[in-house]
Formats: C-alpha cells, structure tokens, sequence
C-alpha cells in the first residue's frame, strides 16, 4: 500500500470478520487539525463564556459601588452643608461675643470686627443632589475649601478675641475698682476745710474712718513703689498699677508689704491707723494717673 494511505483495524471480541478503514494521508491531517481546532474552539467558547460571566458579576459589583458611591456623595454634599451652616451660627456668634465684650469693656475701645462666613449667594449643596456626579463633586469640592478658609478666618478672631480679652483682664486686674477696708468716708476728695488751720486746702483722696488695726488691702495688682514713714501721711504704702495708675494708702499703723514686692487686689498691704498729720484712726486712700490725683469713687464700685 502507497505510504500515503493509513489502515485502520477494528477487531471485534466476538468471532467476526477484522473490518479494515483506510483513510489518506491528508484526510487524517485533515481530521487532526479539524480536532485541534475544534478543542481550542471550544476552549476559546468555555473561556470567553467565563470571562463574560466574570464581566457581568464585575459589573454587577460596580454598579452596586457606584450606587454606594453616590450615596456616599450625596451624604457627604449634606454634611458639608450642614457644617456651613454651623460656620455660619458660628460666625454670628464670634460677633455677638465681640460685641459684648466691646460693651463690658467701654465703648472707647474698638474692637476689631471678625470677617469671612458662607455666602448667600453660593448654591446650596442639598439642592444640587440630584444633578450630575461631577458637578455635585465639584461644589463639594469648592465648598470643603471655603469650609477650610472660613475655619482659618474663624481662628484667627478667635485668637484675636482671645488676646483682647486677657488684655483686658489684665487691665481690670490693674485698675483700682474695690474698697480697700470697710468704713464711712469721713472726708471726700476736693476742696474742704482744712482740720489743721484756717481756710481750705484740696484734698488728694478720701478718708476713710474705722477702727484701728483694721485689714488695709491693695484695691487692684501692682508693684509696691514705696512702703516708708512719711511726716504727713504717716505709714504709707503707694502701688503702681501701671498704665499711669496708682494708689496710696496712707496714715496706716503698721506696713505689711516691701517695696518692690508684687501684690494682686486684696492682699493685706497694712493696718488702719493714724500716723502722721491726722486727727483719729482712718485711712486716706488716694488714686493717681499719670502723677494727678483723681476722685478714688470715679473707680470704686
């Protein structure tokens, strides 16, 4: 047989004849490469069903991840919005804050007015929910930033307000404002007659009567710029409160404080007495600014 013929015997288990097939050369190739490409047909159909299959579940869970997504947007777009408007009771309240301590402070004194806060005339984000993905991104977007720059403005006041506040508290700390012992004023500040002789001299302060030995406080902070045995005023002790302000206290029995030493209102500075030019136990409170004697009750409360 020609080399380009195969021969194929099937031999039944029974007792029957061998049935031979001969097929060519070209139509076993044939048959071979009909088998390789059928398989790999197949192959290519199982994998390009997998991959559809994998295709459809990917997009099932993506689309499951944009819905959460936009959800996500859609309740990260109210946040923002709810906290502008919290920047913005905010701001309102740094102003009311401002302009309360502006009044407890004196209206003389400015106070700088903090400025920024959300304005009317952006669109709201809550409204927008319903537009498109990227627009409403966008406006988030823009809106974080403006949150970003009013918490910078809001900040900054109140590290103003702050520093303003405890200047004043300082201030008040250092301004005279409280009686430095209990009594009657038995002489005011002003033109009196004088005690000592004929006619009428000015008086630098008040004087104050009460009973010898009595607790004789500083009436606000400051340094002790003098505590010695004057020949008029007797026992004194004189504080400056700075800012131009000081007191004294004179005619006292006996000094409590150095000079040099610090003191905050109410400490014991010394007791009531009358040392001195003075006609019985009292205290002659005086307060200075700038070296003038002023009225003490412009002060006091």
């Amino acid at each position: 047989m020609p080399d380009n013929f195969f021969t194929l015997m099937i031999i039944p288990k029974r007792k029957s004849a061998v049935k031979k097939l001969t097929l060519s050369r070209s139509l076993v190739r044939g048959l071979f490469i009909g088998s390789v490409f059928a398989v790999l047909l197949t192959l290519y159909i199982v994998y390009d069903y997998a991959s559809i299959k994998r295709d459809k579940i990917e997009l099932a869970r993506l689309r499951t991840q944009t819905k959460e997504q936009s959800q996500q947007i859609k309740d990260l777009s109210l946040k923002v919005d709810q906290f502008a408007d919290r920047m913005e009771r905010l701001q309102q309240f740094d102003k009311k804050i401002r302009i309360l301590a502006n009044y407890q402070t004196g209206r003389d004194k400015k106070l700088p007015l903090g400025i920024g806060g959300a304005s009317s005339e952006n669109p709201r984000l809550k409204e927008m929910l319903n537009s498109d993905h990227e627009v409403l991104i966008a406006e988030t977007q823009k809106g974080i930033s403006n949150l970003n720059y009013d918490a910078d403005l809001r900040e900054k006041s109140f590290n103003e307000l702050l520093s303003f506040l405890r200047e004043q508290k300082s201030i008040l700390a250092s301004t005279p404002l409280i009686w430095p012992v209990k009594g009657w004023v038995t002489s005011e500040f002003g033109y009196r007659e004088s005690p000592f002789s004929s006619g009428t001299e000015f008086h630098k302060g008040l004087d104050i009567a009460t009973r010898m030995g009595k607790e004789v406080v500083a009436t606000a902070d400051g340094l002790i710029v003098e505590a010695s045995y004057l020949s008029d005023e007797g026992n004194t002790v004189k504080i400056d409160h700075g800012r131009g302000l000081a007191s004294s206290y004179s005619h006292l029995s006996k000094i409590a404080v150095k000079q040099g030493a610090r003191v905050k209102r109410g400490d014991l500075i010394g007791l009531v007495g009358d040392s001195g030019r003075s006609t019985g136990s009292h205290l002659h409170y005086a307060v200075y600014n700038n070296k003038i004697p002023v009225n003490p009750r412009k002060y006091l409360k």
